[in-house]
């Protein structure tokens, strides 16, 4: 890499590390003690007074959850493929299909069987769009006073400030896909003009 572009990736980083920060609201209070580093060690890196090391960037990396060519921006190699790394939390596996931060996200989630006589799920609320569409199973969705229940090959799109939660509604685990993004961005799809063939 010339060393242009070099300094150029390592000057985004602080920024970047700023922005993320904000986007996620925490402090930097909150982020050194999840990560073990100081208060002004981050301060500095956010600034762009520090330099990046894998000894600062590893935990950041891990306390957000990120990869760290994510962190740092690297620059693209020309291979579209990302190599996801699936998390599981609370029984339930999330598998990133996007490998960039902002923007459109895309996940496969899994969600273990159902629970019979389950109460509802528990609905939040956030800005954005989001969109499901089931590949395998049931899955329910609770999007304000509505209780749906959606089968392999069913989609649905929603405003994320209405209040909607999900769990699966089967004996099986359900799989989907769930993608959602900033408020206003929304699928696009190019149709051609009735006159075309």
């Amino acid at each position: 890499m010339p060393d242009d572009d070099l300094t150029s990736v390592l000057t985004a980083v602080g920024p970047r590390l700023r922005a993320l920060r904000r986007k996620r609201g925490t402090t930097l209070t909150a982020l050194s003690e999840r990560t073990g580093i100081s208060l002004s060690t981050l301060s500095r890196l956010e600034s762009g007074q520090r330099k990046p090391t894998l000894e600062l960037l590893l935990p950041l990396a891990k306390a957000y959850g990120v990869q760290l060519d994510e962190l740092v921006g690297a620059p693209s190699t020309g291979d579209p493929r990302i190599h996801p790394r699936p998390v599981v939390r609370n029984g339930e596996v999330h598998v990133p299909l996007t490998g960039r931060l902002g923007g459109l996200r895309a996940y496969k989630r899994i969600l273990p069987a159902g629970r019979p006589g389950a109460a509802r799920p528990e609905q939040r609320v956030h800005e954005g769009y989001g969109w499901l569409y089931v590949l395998s199973g049931r899955l329910r969705l609770a999007l304000a006073e509505h209780d749906l229940v959606l089968v392999a090959g069913e989609a649905a799109e929603f405003d994320t400030r209405t209040p909607h939660g999900f769990e699966n509604a089967g004996a099986e685990p359900v799989e989907f896909l769930h993608l959602f993004g900033p408020q206003g961005e929304r699928v696009h799809t190019r149709a051609r003009p009735a006159g075309d063939a």
